[in-house]
């Protein structure tokens, strides 16, 4: 497949659609001795990434009369349901319990059919699976589907347009659209570092095992990083790529999260601070000279800090 032509056919397709998110140098910052380049992609619309993915999907899709359907941790599932509002979709999103209430929020606030599902993301995906076979809806999946790691892949072409001046990348892993399209799109350029909670580990457990494999899911990222198994699609291109794998603890994204807040003013998600966490915590060292950059990546926090934890 090639990979460029498809991810730049898809920001010429999403153009108009979605946000061209900043890019910031912080000196000396979060406690580091050495600068690192900053996107904060969680400024784009619904809080993440996940419009790019779901725009490019649906502009590139015959919609049926039956509309959409798509689980969702709860990022997903907003970007769908704010794509299918403004392109005058009617969608059912299917979210596990552990969504928080500021996803669930954006997702009714666009207008979709939203059931809360008892258990974990698979739950959730069994249940829109069954709904796409009952209804003939069209399936947009969260992570493992071209159209939608070729949309996450306009964040690494964006990046690239903006200046881009690093070695390395470092982005978060849940199911692997982001990291995904990102490898797709980098083709090995520069180097990937791939960040994971340590209870939340599907990329790190694929390595290790040679093929996807399920794993637990916990922690505080869980409701965004917590796919039980690592995508087809980004296993095969972080071994074609030669992408590294590091593991977070939940205290280091915390302390990622609150030093993004302090130092920054950037309220995040938990997910949205782990790959500064890499840095950090000492997960991933640098060598001396190594250009970093840090893709952040998620503002939907939970509690909503503005609102009601219920």
């Amino acid at each position: 497949m090639d990979w460029s032509t498809e991810i730049a056919a898809a920001a010429e397709r999403i153009k108009g659609y979605v946000l061209r998110t900043p890019v910031v140098t912080v000196e000396n910052g979060f406690g580091l001795n050495f600068p690192i380049q900053m996107k904060l992609e969680q400024m784009q619309h619904t809080g993440t990434f996940k419009a790019r993915g779901a725009f490019n999907t649906l502009l590139s899709s015959d919609v049926p009369e039956a509309g959409l359907v798509a689980a969702s941790g709860g990022n997903h599932g907003a970007a769908v349901a704010y794509a299918a509002h403004k392109l005058g979709h009617k969608a059912r999103i299917y979210v596990p319990e552990m969504a928080g209430p500021a996803k669930v929020a954006l997702i009714q606030d666009a207008g979709a059919d939203l059931e809360v599902v008892p258990g974990a993301y698979s739950d959730a995906l069994d249940k829109a699976l069954a709904y796409e076979a009952e209804t003939g809806a069209m399936q947009i999946h969260a992570y493992d589907a071209l159209g939608t790691v070729c949309g996450q892949g306009t964040v690494a072409l964006e990046w690239e347009e903006q200046g881009l001046d690093a070695d390395t990348v470092i982005i978060a892993v849940g199911g692997g659209g982001l990291i995904g399209g990102a490898m797709a799109w980098l083709d090995g350029r520069r180097r990937v570092i791939a960040v994971e909670p340590e209870t939340s580990c599907a990329l790190n457990a694929a390595l290790k095992a040679g093929e996807p494999v399920d794993v637990e899911v916990s922690g505080v990222a869980a409701n965004a990083l917590g796919a039980k198994r690592i995508g087809q699609i980004c296993f095969d291109l972080a071994v074609s790529t030669g992408a590294e794998s590091v593991l977070v603890s939940d205290e280091a994204i915390t302390q990622a999260q609150h030093a993004l807040w302090r130092e920054r003013r950037q309220l995040v998600e938990p997910a949205g601070a782990a790959a500064l966490a890499a840095l950090m915590s000492g997960a991933y060292l640098p060598e001396p000279g190594e250009k970093v950059a840090v893709l952040v990546c998620g503002a939907n926090i939970a509690p909503d800090p503005f609102g009601q934890a219920t």
